[in-house]
């Protein structure tokens, strides 16, 4: 196990993919990571179009061979023909995580009525915890912040790097019994 976090942030779009307009996304992603994290980490970063099977080949190369112990990905979750990627993540994972796209729903409920479109979800591939983030920058912001305080334990609990928040940013969970390792 490397104290070095490896995060993979993967943009899921047709037109983004194709250089037809700005990956707003991916930077949302990472930045919230930037901000939020204090412990080291590094961005493994891909844009590709909504194909399934893109999808799935890209969470398998960052979960299997680039040892992300963090995937998230933004865009393709809602009911559009073309949104896939939620059927790509149960495809590769091993345990789905449903309460992440709960959270994730009730939170952007607050926000706007359209919210319960949303297909989010998450999985455990391996040692690695793969999460379905909305497109939009705000609602990534959001959900985010919904959810991250339970990431870093459940990074834990899959014999992943022990990752540290800014607890001004993101104040994390964990049960008094997990201890830091030496």
């Amino acid at each position: 196990m490397t104290n070095t976090a490896r995060i993979g942030f993967i943009t899921i779009s047709d037109r983004a993919s194709r250089g037809e307009y700005e990956d707003l996304g991916g930077p949302a992603m990472q930045a919230w990571i930037d901000k939020a994290l204090t412990s080291p980490w590094e961005a493994v970063v891909r844009l590709i179009p909504d194909e399934q099977d893109q999808v799935e080949a890209s969470l398998k190369e960052l979960c299997d061979e680039e040892g992300c112990c963090l995937v998230l990905t933004t865009g393709s979750t809602g009911p559009a023909v073309r949104d896939i990627v939620p059927e790509a993540t149960e495809a590769v994972c091993d345990k789905i995580m449903p309460g992440f796209g709960e959270l994730m729903r009730q939170e952007s409920l607050k926000f706007v009525p359209t919210a319960i479109l949303s297909r989010q979800t998450a999985g455990i591939r391996g040692q690695s915890l793969i999460i379905n983030l909305p497109g939009k920058p705000s609602a990534i912001d959001d959900c985010l912040n919904a959810v991250f305080p339970a990431v870093p334990y459940c990074v834990d609990l899959i014999e992943g790097p022990y990752i540290e928040t800014d607890e001004t940013v993101c104040k994390v969970f964990r049960p008094k019994h997990a201890k830091k390792p030496d």
